[in-house]
């Protein structure tokens, strides 16, 4: 026969005890006499209150309790008078009552300065004399009273709790009487029907516990698509309905040429330096690279061409060899340009990118040193500005993001170029969302492109859109550990302007 538990006592004991007494006036009283803790005892009160055995009613008491350093000061005394007691009539050094109380020295100090109780030898300020030969200690006093539940006035209780010796303690204990289902003992309901209960046939006399229709299942284990993800396939989206390809961007490591060279971008240029760009120490450099097409590029630079003066400077292979994790997804761009290039006869192309580059910044609420960057390019004959600004409208406000301004702006490889705006409900002000422009001829021509055929072209981040999108103002909360699950997991299915 299996013993009974603890708990069973307890809950014996006390319907024993409602079942004659009628009531239970306070629960703390009534455990101390089963000899039980009075949590233990709180178990069984909810227990049988669900089933309204019993009614429970609570109790709460706040009251000022002592802190440890308090309690301290009811033993020994308070600092203020363990200080007067230890200074000799001949007086004594700072240093040796220090050594002697410890923490409580500098409190003492203040205080029995205060109260007069201290004073100095004239000339030596370090040797402390006593100025009365017994005091009065009244903070010992008063947290004694408190400790035994006695009132003091409130001036005393706000000291008290600006010198942070109180603080005040909540108890809750309950009173109870019998419930409208009171029973001396209470059965135990069943909630499953075993198979020794359909062979022994007992299950004619179980009683059952009652359904509870309105319990929740348990939660379903499914994945939660992150607001970045999201707004990446809804830009896919827009991107496929606006009848563009996408580009292969599974290159992260890129070398300079891809990278700057081919872009037009000086080898002077700052977002070249180490500061700016995480160059690769194995492999450090690449030999791969089009011959014939490095050349036109070399010259380009050096002497200029195509209408153009070129930066006329001494340009060197090595520079162009250097690996590097790509800091624009361009250099996928320059590549897929060139290879449109080789294609004879030309034909219009439309392309795109959505993947992750590289840059050595600092991080801030608006920066990452990786991200994800959006490339979009269309690459036909007599292409303008005015197509590119109407492009970048239609784009943007698929998005759901109508508010626009553009600003001119300067990039090597881009001329006109423009750097693209949109309105931030939450940061209450005009964010940069995007850099474009048209591909310069010195850029163009060297891939072997014809004449009067333009490219027009746009980049932005993926983090700043879904930024804007979800009223979210530190890129951080994207990524790593401050990601709230919760917005994950509470996202809607879809979103209007997507």
């Amino acid at each position: 026969m299996a013993e009974k538990s603890p708990a069973a006592d307890v809950e014996a004991g006390l319907l024993a005890h409602l079942n004659s007494a009628g009531e239970v006036p306070d629960s703390r009283s009534f455990a101390s006499s089963l000899g039980v803790s009075h949590l233990e005892l709180v178990g069984v009160i909810k227990s049988l209150s669900a089933f309204r055995i019993v009614e429970s009613k609570d109790i709460i008491k706040e009251a000022w309790v002592l802190t440890e350093e308090a309690k301290g000061y009811v033993a020994k005394g308070s600092p203020e008078a363990q200080l007067v007691a230890a200074i000799p009539p001949e007086g004594v050094s700072k240093d040796a009552l220090k050594a002697k109380l410890g923490d409580a020295f500098d409190v003492g100090m203040k205080a029995a300065a205060r109260n007069k109780w201290i004073g100095f030898e004239k000339g030596n300020k370090d040797l402390v004399l006593r100025k009365v030969e017994s005091v009065m200690d009244e903070l010992q006093e008063q947290l004694r009273r408190l400790e035994n539940g006695e009132a003091v006035p409130d001036k005393v209780i706000d000291d008290l709790k600006r010198r942070k010796l109180i603080m005040k303690e909540k108890s809750i204990w309950h009173s109870l009487k019998k419930g409208p289902e009171f029973v001396l003992k209470r059965k135990t309901l069943a909630t499953d029907v075993t198979t020794e209960h359909l062979r022994s046939g007992d299950w004619k006399d179980l009683e059952f516990k009652d359904y509870n229709y309105g319990a929740q299942g348990q939660p379903i284990a499914k994945g939660y698509v992150q607001p970045l993800m999201e707004v990446r396939e809804a830009i896919e989206n827009i991107f496929i309905m606006m009848g563009f390809t996408e580009m292969p961007t599974n290159n992260f490591v890129e070398s300079s040429f891809w990278n700057f060279d081919a872009l037009f971008q000086p080898q002077q240029h700052p977002a070249r330096d180490s500061h700016d760009t995480f160059f690769l120490k194995a492999p450090a450099t690449t030999q791969q690279l089009p011959e014939d097409y490095l050349e036109k590029v070399k010259l380009v630079h050096q002497s200029g061409g195509y209408g153009s003066k070129g930066y006329v400077y001494d340009w060197k292979r090595d520079e162009a060899e250097k690996n590097l994790l790509r800091t624009h997804t361009t250099a996928v761009s320059t590549r897929m340009l060139y290879k449109l290039a080789q294609e004879k006869p030309f034909a219009p192309k439309r392309y795109y990118s959505i993947d992750r580059v590289f840059r050595n910044e600092a991080v801030d609420r608006t920066h990452l040193a990786e991200f994800h960057q959006i490339e979009g390019l269309i690459c036909d004959y007599g292409l303008t500005l005015g197509d590119l600004i109407g492009v970048l409208e239609d784009f943007f406000s698929s998005l759901g993001m109508s508010k626009l301004r553009f600003k001119p702006a300067y990039n090597p490889y881009t001329e006109p170029s423009m750097e693209i705006f949109s309105y931030h409900d939450g940061l209450k002000k005009w964010v940069e969302v995007g850099n474009s422009g048209m591909f310069r001829p010195e850029m163009l021509l060297p891939m072997g492109l014809p004449e009067g055929v333009n490219v027009i072209a746009w980049g932005l981040s993926l983090e700043r859109p879904t930024m804007i999108l979800y009223g979210i103002d530190n890129i951080r909360d994207l990524f790593g550990p401050k990601v709230d699950f919760n917005l994950i997991k509470s996202n809607p299915l879809c979103r209007l302007g997507l």
